[in-house]
C-alpha cells in the first residue's frame, strides 16, 4: 500500500552534479536544528547562493544528496538535485561552438 508519495530511485542514474562543480541554489534553506551552532529558523542558504560540490552521498538508498560548500556564508549543506541548478555546463552550454565546415561571417 503506497502513501502516495512514491518517487523514482534517483541512484540508479548517474548523479546530477560531482564533486568541484559550481551550483547555485534555486530554494532558501534554513536550519531545521540539525546544523550546528546557528539557530532554528536562521537562512543558512538564500535562493540564488552560489556553491561547490564537495562530496556526493546517498539517503535511504534511492536519493542523491550533494555536499554543497557555500563559502560566501561559510557552510556546508545537504541538498538534493531538484534544489540546485549547475553554473558550470550552463557556461559551456552558452560558449559558441563551431563545427568543420561552418562558416559565419
Amino acid at each position: 500500500m503506497g502513501l502516495g508519495r512514491e518517487q523514482e530511485v534517483e541512484i540508479h542514474d548517474t548523479p546530477r552534479f560531482m564533486p568541484g562543480e559550481k551550483v547555485q541554489s534555486t530554494k532558501y534553506v534554513k536550519n531545521d536544528g540539525t546544523y550546528p551552532r546557528r539557530e532554528i529558523g536562521d537562512i543558512l542558504v538564500r535562493k540564488g547562493d552560489v556553491g561547490y560540490v564537495r562530496d556526493v552521498g546517498t539517503f535511504l538508498q534511492q536519493f542523491y544528496v550533494y555536499a554543497v560548500e557555500f563559502v560566501d556564508s561559510a557552510v556546508i549543506v545537504g541538498m538534493r538535485g531538484r534544489e540546485l541548478v549547475s553554473l558550470d555546463r550552463v557556461a559551456e552550454s552558452a560558449a559558441p561552438t563551431s563545427q568543420p565546415g561552418d562558416f559565419s561571417p
